[in-house]
């Protein structure tokens, strides 16, 4: 795993494991009872999420999703994406929205306001400045993103347990 060398937000990976898909839920739910107060996981039916605890949860502490598929062969066919908090994440969706939505009613104006010949300078910057806001916005979730990696190293091992075991 670099996700340090993709320019992706939301990292993905995916990987065919040799066991059933019952085979890894029991090992999840004997994990489970083991780290309990430092992290969080939880089952439901193919879908297992492994969380940071309470304790140690910060801002920027990353989830980690895990889909399960049964193959033909018998094998598991495991999709995961590593993520940021919900809550963080609809945040940051909800301020992308905002500036996006300003953009555009700022857009109309300064076109509405060209064609009747006045001045939009002061519209043409609110555009410009949404736009600022946008890329730092980008840069904000990039830099939680890496403030998070140890986390996502930490949740990656319990994975690797859960599909070893």
């Amino acid at each position: 795993m670099e996700p340090t060398k993709e320019l992706k937000l939301r990292y993905k990976f995916d990987k065919v494991v040799s066991k059933p898909i019952e085979a890894i839920i029991e090992s999840c739910e004997k994990l489970k009872a083991k780290v309990e107060p430092d992290y969080r996981i939880r089952i439901s039916e193919q879908y297992i999420r492994f969380s940071i605890g309470m304790l140690q949860r910060e801002k920027f502490s990353p989830n980690l999703k895990i889909t399960l598929e049964k193959m033909e062969d018998g094998n598991t066919f495991v999709k995961g994406i590593y993520g940021p908090d919900p809550v963080l994440w609809f945040f940051f969706i909800s301020l992308h929205i905002v500036v996006g939505l300003v953009f555009l009613i700022f857009m109309a104006i300064v076109y509405s306001k060209w064609t009747l010949n006045e001045s939009f300078q002061f519209d043409l910057m609110i555009m410009i400045s949404m736009t600022i806001i946008w890329f730092l916005l980008y840069f904000i979730a990039r830099l939680n993103r890496s403030k998070g990696i140890s986390q996502m190293k930490e949740l990656e091992k319990l994975y690797n347990k859960v599909i070893q075991e």
